[in-house]
């Protein structure tokens, strides 16, 4: 019997056929059933049309420099108008050469990945995938990353639906803002900023291929950690381009050749500087917006902040600190490591303080000599420490005072000692390698400046190091003011009839009203007395004794009113005590209180935002919308020039005669009164000195016509700062430093002169007229009306006892003036008082 006939064979191919299309039914059937059944939950497609993806916040300065960034995914959205072709072709390139082809999924690529990683396999190199961007938009937008078939085939059917419901720029629009590209980075607008520091438009050839690099890991192509790999994929990516025709060869060779060299965007000084100054602002914006909507929606915030201010503050404040902090000794190493072999490895895992100034650097003492310290660093290099850097660094001892003078290196540095160095090859008598003993201070402050006439806070600083400390010292610290608040109780006095040329008692005083309502004696820090003086004397060399007098003549209530009027304290209790600073402030709070009576007396309140727009560029807060009268008029006269017209809506704290006269004996103290510091500048300054009991807290706050700025210096738990560190020594020259940046370009020009105000020369030591060119003759600030006439006999009050224990010789306070320090208490009288 024959089995292969002919007969046979068609039969069987017959059956066989008929099996095999059963099959392929059944088959069809089963995996039609399939992909129902997984996709008939599938995710709305539709909803991407309304795609309003999370956006960052960003906060800039007022001259528009970015200082911060607040974002749960950092992402800036572009449409795909605005993304550069070359962006769009080196991502297609990559990722799906033939996406403007097919319609959701790559068939023809599909079957060269399949081929391709047979041979993948064979050699055991990472297989090739073959997922359209359409896919992945479906991936990432509708479902999740799991590696199961039933994803995929729900990511396959999807595609083909957004193909059919969307164009090719939509898909691409949603797929280069969506991409999670590494660096906190979510979008291609967003990887430019935080790799190369620049917009999409701006970035080379080179710098968009490492872009379009990064979708298959990025944390394979990190461009330090994995410097070689991402140079790699880069390459692939710009040779895939010239493949595709997207660019020339040459063009592709050329960026090949190129480094590839990032960015660390949000590290530079510009945003150091303004740590503290931003916690304030994202404070502000969560407390109006909530938390979504400041890390997720787009808002744009302007703020205040002068970039080249805060700078200068940032420096002058740290500087000051720094010097005072030199000024009380050397606290020891940071720590102490074994030598000999692998001493680079034991330094570098040594524990150093945070947010460093520029040019500081780690190092381990290795030896010391007669002469000097060698010291090694942890790039292996070495570098001496000679004898004259070392001389600042005696012993801190427990009361706060210091040790010794310092003879040999041995003396402050034992080897192996962890230390911060900074070179001082740039001084002069040293030279290349040769470095200075550094170290963070233990003392902290604040510093604060602000425009007087808009409440803009220009420039603040809240401490030494926000790294290492986010108590904002500026807004947080509840600190006594001492002889800050004498202005004050001065005004009050000048609204309650005396005038500057009044004469006040400067003697030894007793009376009620001190701690627990028990007598106390007030003294002045030269715990001298110089009889009958001016008011303006007292204020100006800030007499203690002088201030309770008037304050005990006049009675506390107007003092205690100004106190609150001005915003400086919300209770403030009617004892005497509280005419010399003895309740608690902040920096914040009497900045703005200065700036009131810098500006004519008109309430500023302080702001650190000036408006906020959301995602849409619709503004939605602006800080003051001033009125105007002639800027909306309906009818304009072309004949004539209109001058916008804003009037004064300002609530009025002082008369502005007043604040005038405060701020003119304000401008005598910095010529010759507690703060001198600031007479070598050039422009017209005024200020005043605070320093509290036992020189816990030195202030001082200092203004020109158009800018006010304040300093707090003190440790957080109080304790004293040492003998003689008042705030004309402390604080005072952190503002000068400041002023002397923040005023460049800042016109010199005098205070303005309200009406009202007649100017009278008048001896300023014993308040009678005079004429100018005489020895003490000033222009004084009266009202008209009040100014003093030669037959002026002026009567003293307080204690009539007093008189005895005036210096011997009666005109001695018209010749000898204190030292040009706050007057301060006798240690044994309790208070500031």
């Amino acid at each position: 019997m024959k089995l292969f006939t002919l007969r046979n064979v068609l039969r069987t191919a017959l059956w066989g056929s008929i099996a095999a299309a059963v099959l392929a039914v059944i088959g069809f059937i089963a995996v039609a059933i399939y992909v129902v059944r997984v996709t008939d939950d599938l995710p709305d497609y539709q909803q991407l049309a309304e795609y309003e993806p999370p956006i960052m916040s960003r906060v800039h300065a007022g001259d528009g420099l970015l200082i911060a960034e607040y974002a749960r995914e950092h992402r800036v959205f572009v449409p795909i108008a605005n993304i550069p072709q070359n962006v769009v072709h080196a991502f297609i390139s990559a990722e799906d050469k033939n996406f403007y082809e097919h319609g959701g999924l790559d068939f023809r690529g599909i079957i060269r990945a399949g081929l391709s990683n047979i041979s993948n396999v064979l050699q055991g190199r990472r297989l090739e995938g073959a997922s359209t961007i359409t896919q992945q938009v479906a991936k990432n937008f509708l479902l999740s990353s799991e590696q199961r078939l039933e994803r995929k085939v729900r990511e396959m059917v999807l595609s083909r639906r957004i193909e059919r419901a969307f164009t090719k720029d939509q898909i691409l629009e949603l797929y280069l803002n969506e991409i999670y590209l590494g660096n906190r980075a979510y979008g291609v607008a967003a990887a430019a900023l935080n790799y190369f520091g620049r917009s999409l438009d701006e970035l080379e050839l080179h710098e968009i291929a490492y872009l379009a690099a990064l979708p298959k890991g990025p944390a394979n192509y990190h461009p330090d950690r994995h410097h070689d790999a991402a140079i790699e994929r880069r390459n692939w990516v710009l040779s895939r381009m010239a493949e595709n025709g997207f660019v020339t060869e040459d063009a592709a060779r050329e960026a090949m050749a190129r480094p590839l060299e990032t960015v660390d965007r949000l590290s530079g000084a510009t945003y150091t500087a303004a740590e503290y100054f931003v916690e304030n602002v994202r404070r502000e914006v969560f407390s109006l917006y909530g938390e979504d909507e400041l890390y997720d929606g787009g808002l744009s915030i302007r703020t205040t902040l002068d970039t080249r201010m805060q700078l200068a503050a940032r420096a002058a404040l740290r500087n000051g600190l720094e010097a005072y902090d030199r000024r009380h000794g050397y606290r020891g190493a940071l720590s102490n490591i074994e030598l000999g072999e692998g001493w680079v490895e034991r330094l570098a895992a040594a524990d150093i303080p945070r947010d460093l100034d520029e040019g500081w650097l780690q190092a381990v003492v290795l030896e010391t000599t007669a002469d000097a310290a060698r010291i090694g660093f942890l790039n292996g290099e070495e570098g001496s420490i000679p004898m004259s850097a070392l001389e600042w660094a005696r012993e801190t001892l427990p009361d706060g005072e210091i040790g010794p003078p310092v003879s040999r290196p041995s003396e402050v540095l034992n080897p192996g000692d962890v230390i911060l160095v900074a070179s001082i090859a740039d001084q002069e008598g040293f030279s290349d390698g040769q470095y200075g003993l550094r170290q963070v201070p233990g003392i902290n402050g604040g510093i604060m400046a602000m425009d007087p006439h808009t409440g803009r806070v220009l420039a603040m600083v809240g401490g030494y190091s926000f790294q290492h400390s986010q108590f904002n010292r500026a807004t947080q610290a509840r600190r006594q003011p001492g002889s800050a608040f004498k202005p004050f109780v001065y005004a009050s006095a000048l609204d309650n009839g005396y005038t500057p040329a009044s004469l006040i008692l400067d003697a030894p005083f007793i009376a009620s009203g001190g701690p627990d309502e028990r007598f106390y004696m007030p003294s002045n820090y030269s715990e001298r007395y110089y009889g009958m003086s001016t008011l303006r004397l007292g204020l100006e060399l800030s007499r203690n004794v002088m201030t309770v007098r008037l304050a005990q003549e006049m009675g506390m209530a107007p003092i205690v009113d100004y106190g609150t009027r001005f915003g400086i304290y919300d209770e403030m209790e009617p004892v005497l005590a509280m005419s010399l600073g003895a309740g608690e402030t902040t920096l914040y709070r009497l900045v703005s209180a200065y700036a009131t009576m810098v500006n004519g007396g008109r309430r500023v309140e302080p702001t650190i935002i000036d408006r906020v727009q959301d995602r849409t560029g619709a503004t939605i807060f602006a800080h003051e919308v001033l009125p105007c009268d002639t800027c909306d008029a309906e009818e304009w006269d072309r004949s004539a020039v209109l001058e916008p017209l804003f009037p004064e809506t300002r609530e009025e704290v002082v008369d502005p005669v007043t604040a005038y006269q405060v701020v003119n004996m304000l401008e005598g103290a910095v010529q010759r009164g507690t703060g001198t510091a600031l007479r070598s500048l050039p422009w017209t300054l005024a200020g005043k000195t605070g320093t509290t009991n036992d020189f816990r807290d030195a202030w001082f706050m200092g203004f020109g016509p158009d800018l006010v700025v304040g300093v707090y210096v003190g440790f957080d738990t109080p304790y004293q700062l040492g003998s003689g560190e008042a705030g004309g020594q402390v604080a005072a020259p952190i503002a000068r430093d400041f002023l002397e940046v923040a005023l460049e370009g800042y016109p010199v020009a005098p205070f303005r002169v309200p009406p009202g105000v007649r100017l009278v020369p008048i001896n300023r030591l014993n308040g009678e007229p005079g004429i100018l060119g005489q020895s003490g003759v000033i222009l004084e600030a009266f009202r008209p009306g009040t100014e003093p006439s030669r037959q002026t006999d002026e009567v003293e009050s307080g204690l009539s006892f007093a008189r005895d224990s005036v210096s011997d010789d009666p005109l001695a306070f018209l010749l000898d003036e204190p030292d040009s320090q706050d007057d301060e208490p006798d240690d044994e009288l309790g208070g500031l008082y």
